[in-house]
């Protein structure tokens, strides 16, 4: 596949995040729509809130890589090393339409409120472990990662207990996602690792169809309205992306939460004071320094005219959700500001936007506010042990992965 780009003005994103605060005020620059190179692969992305709306219902745009311009030529092949995000498998995340809705509606019946709230206690209890653990690791004023000991297990253990995965499985899960993700493993490692990932799932799944119990899995399983269940493929389809995007975004949401809290102690002090609530800050947090950077990827059907350009017939397009987040005119000047006051914040886009929203949000949201106030109460003096430049993001082009967090649970 070529790696040059057709349009001089073509941003070119960087895979190892280098320098994220510059990318996003030059895709900002660029305009609503702006031509961009994914490791090689042209595309266009979306910058702004209000044209993200008008294009995430846009039903031009759909989720099928056969519409893919690019792939249909074999300029892009199973060796690119972004494949994996796109050519994922049956499930409501790849298809559009009805059959989007009949995946999803199984989704949220699955992930009801009333499975949420029984999830509550097992999500406390499982903070509660980890914070043992980290009490433990940071003790007489050791340096400790807090990625590593708490906000990394924390939600796979929360996806794996919904799912009914074995505890002895994580291990194995957290070290296969954070491969699938990092864009230093090796293209022939990471199909690999993808094959490992089906196969454990879809052993997953027959186990639970021969013995049904109380979790995510099943209730994927026995989801029947109509008498029409999900076959094999399309629940080891779900599952395998609720467990992607399900974990990955509840890890950088407790870090960047931590992260702009500890940088900004005159409304973290207010926020502890009870001026403010930790919804605000979360919600803050998602727009300021949300989760995903560029969500890969939706293609045009046909030509699509926005303003002077258009996205050609069978174009990728791409949501760069972080860029549309500090969009100044929903959010005001001060958009590249962190502010626990900010009315417009809980109207971010995050989680998405249209039919394809995040069917997780609602899990997500509820696993940071239980965490991140029970981290904080067990350690009210916990601080940065390295300068907030050093916290530095892993090669993960779409998600806004940090490496490490340092951290000490006192006063150096």
């Amino acid at each position: 596949m070529s790696t040059s780009c057709p349009h001089a003005e073509t941003l070119v994103i960087d895979p190892m995040i280098g320098d994220l605060h510059g990318e996003t005020t030059a895709l900002r620059e660029a305009g609503p729509l702006a031509r961009i190179d994914l490791m090689g692969a042209p595309a266009w992305t979306i910058t702004t809130h209000a044209l993200a709306r008008q294009l995430l219902v846009d039903q031009r745009l759909v989720k099928d890589i056969g519409v893919w311009s690019l792939w249909q030529s074999g300029a892009v092949t199973r060796q690119w090393p972004l494949i994996g995000m796109i050519d994922a498998g049956r499930s409501m995340f790849t298809v559009d339409g009805a059959e989007h809705r009949r995946l999803r509606i199984k989704t949220t019946q699955a992930l009801s409120p009333r499975r949420l709230d029984a999830l509550r206690p097992a999500i406390e209890r499982l903070t509660t472990e980890l914070l043992d653990d980290l009490a433990v690791a940071g003790r007489d004023g050791a340096v400790v990662d807090l990625k590593a000991v708490f906000a990394y297990p924390l939600p796979m253990r929360v996806i794996s207990e919904l799912m009914g995965v074995p505890r002895a499985d994580h291990p194995w899960l957290l070290e296969s996602y954070k491969a699938f993700f990092s864009l230093l493993t090796p293209q022939d490692e990471r199909l690999r690792v993808i094959a490992e990932q089906h196969e454990y799932f879809t052993e997953l799944v027959r186990k639970k169809t021969a013995q049904p119990d109380d979790d995510l899995t099943s209730a994927f399983i026995l989801a029947d309205e109509g008498g029409d269940r999900l076959t094999e493929e399309e629940v080891v389809g779900n599952l395998k992306a609720l467990v992607a995007a399900g974990h990955e975004t509840t890890v950088s949401l407790l870090l960047t939460t931590v992260r702009a809290l500890l940088t900004h102690p005159g409304q973290f002090a207010r926020l502890r004071d009870g001026d403010y609530d930790w919804r605000q800050a979360i919600e803050e947090s998602l727009r300021w320094d949300g989760p995903v950077i560029h969500l890969l990827m939706r293609f045009a059907t046909e030509d699509i005219a926005i303003g002077d350009l258009v996205i050609e017939k069978g174009a990728g397009v791409v949501m760069s959700y972080r860029t549309i987040g500090r969009d100044p005119i929903p959010h005001g000047p001060d958009a590249d500001d962190y502010d626990l006051t900010r009315p417009t914040a809980n109207r971010h886009m995050s989680f998405g936007y249209g039919p394809h929203i995040c069917p997780g949000a609602a899990l997500s949201r509820l696993e940071a506010a239980i965490a991140l106030p029970a981290l904080f109460d067990r350690f009210p003096e916990l601080n940065l042990a390295v300068p907030v430049e050093q916290i530095r993001n892993l090669p993960v082009l779409t998600q806004n992965d940090l490496a490490a967090f340092p951290i000490r649970l006192t006063p150096a």
